[in-house]
């Protein structure tokens, strides 16, 4: 999950504006981030808390993981557009065999699917955010073989996604929100409660 954090950090100068689909929660280029998408989303991490114990978890609820959760798959989505430009290939296997070792790693499926819950990622994404992470650290690989020196991977990697957020003139819904290019995050506006609705977490 510090991963993700760390690449929507590098997303902090780039403006995201008002949707003209009214169906669409964010569109990047020709790609749509539905609304359906984003509440399919929502509707399986509200599942997924049920039967656990939350009570010790820092968990997002309403408007704030309508918002986290978009930014979430525009995020996604950036690094897709990226490894297809750079035709950077990730493949079943390398998803599978990551995914298997971070199960592995965390103890077994009943810990790791309690883990995703306090990560908040939905089951059916997390193929998604390993996808990123994979994309990630290829594009991180092949900045240091051309001879990127290490401290300065970080920073070309920010330039690219932010270049790559600007060619494809992001736009958000305005009902969730407004982006703060400081921040680096979606900001909560009035009407933001109105989209996707979802109950505070039990």
């Amino acid at each position: 999950m510090k991963k993700i954090i760390a690449l929507i950090a590098a997303l902090s100068l780039v403006t995201l504006t008002a949707c003209g689909n009214s169906n669409a929660a964010a569109t990047l280029g020709k790609t749509t981030i539905s609304q359906n998408e984003l509440q399919a989303t929502i509707d399986t991490i509200l599942k997924e808390r049920e039967g656990v114990d939350v009570s010790q978890m820092q968990l997002e609820s309403g408007a704030s993981l309508n918002r986290s959760q978009l930014r979430f798959l525009i995020i996604t989505k950036i690094f897709d557009q990226i490894a297809a430009e750079l035709k950077l290939g990730v493949t079943k296997t390398e998803i599978a065999t990551t995914r298997a070792n971070m199960i592995d790693q965390s103890g077994g499926a009943a810990t790791f699917a309690t883990n995703l819950v306090a990560a908040q990622i939905a089951s059916t994404n997390f193929d998604t955010y390993v996808r990123a992470i994979l994309i990630s650290d290829k594009i991180t690989k092949a900045l240091a073989d051309s001879g990127v020196a290490e401290a300065d991977v970080s920073a070309k990697l920010s330039q690219l996604v932010q270049a790559k957020t600007k060619q494809l003139k992001i736009q958000i819904n305005p009902r969730y929100g407004t982006w703060d290019d400081a921040a680096g995050d979606i900001v909560a506006a009035d009407s933001a409660g109105s989209a996707v609705q979802v109950p505070a977490a039990q």
